[in-house]
């Protein structure tokens, strides 16, 4: 009878276990590639961030401002309101079509949108014009393939240091 009631509960301790992974989505994905808190606290109207948060890579957004990450790959993010101090903006983002992955494709798209039409729209100037600084985030192969991860976003700076406003419409 003891065997049975440790089966049961060890069933029971399984079935909670998978349930609980499959009600959190990408919090699980978050453990696994080892990143941040999952989301920051966001104003339910704008989706912003609203206090100082680490958040999992794949929870950055669109009008994220962040502080500095190191080089090389990127599990998380430190995000803060916009209005108090910051190194970086998430300012564009693109979603790569469907297909092979392949790192050449990712860069040239990489280069034509953050530092075309859609650094001109948000800044208000062109990007061989402007002092601002900017790079990618890209999908890593693996991302790419077991994630399906197609999502380049831009990412803007000021070379002069940390900015508490956006660059939106900076035109410098």
């Amino acid at each position: 009878m003891m065997k049975l009631r440790t089966r049961h509960a060890l069933a029971l301790v399984g079935s909670a276990a998978a349930l609980s992974i499959a009600l959190t989505g990408c919090s699980a994905l978050n453990g696994i590639l080892g990143g941040g808190s999952g989301d920051a606290n966001r104003d339910e109207e704008t989706g912003q961030v609203t206090e100082s948060a680490n958040i999992d890579i794949f929870s950055l957004k669109l009008g994220d401002c962040k502080m500095a990450s190191g080089s090389g790959l990127v599990s998380d993010a430190d995000v803060v309101p916009c209005d108090e101090p910051h190194d970086e903006e998430v300012y564009f983002e693109y979603t790569m079509p469907d297909g092979e992955y392949s790192s050449d494709a990712i860069d040239a798209a990489s280069e034509e949108q953050c530092t075309g039409e859609a650094f001109t729209n948000f800044v208000g100037i062109g990007f061989n014009e402007s002092e601002l600084n900017v790079y990618p985030l890209t999908p890593t192969e693996t991302t790419w393939n077991e994630y399906n991860d197609r999502v380049i976003q831009c990412i803007i700076s000021d070379p002069a240091g940390q900015i508490s406003t956006s660059l939106k419409g900076a035109a410098r």
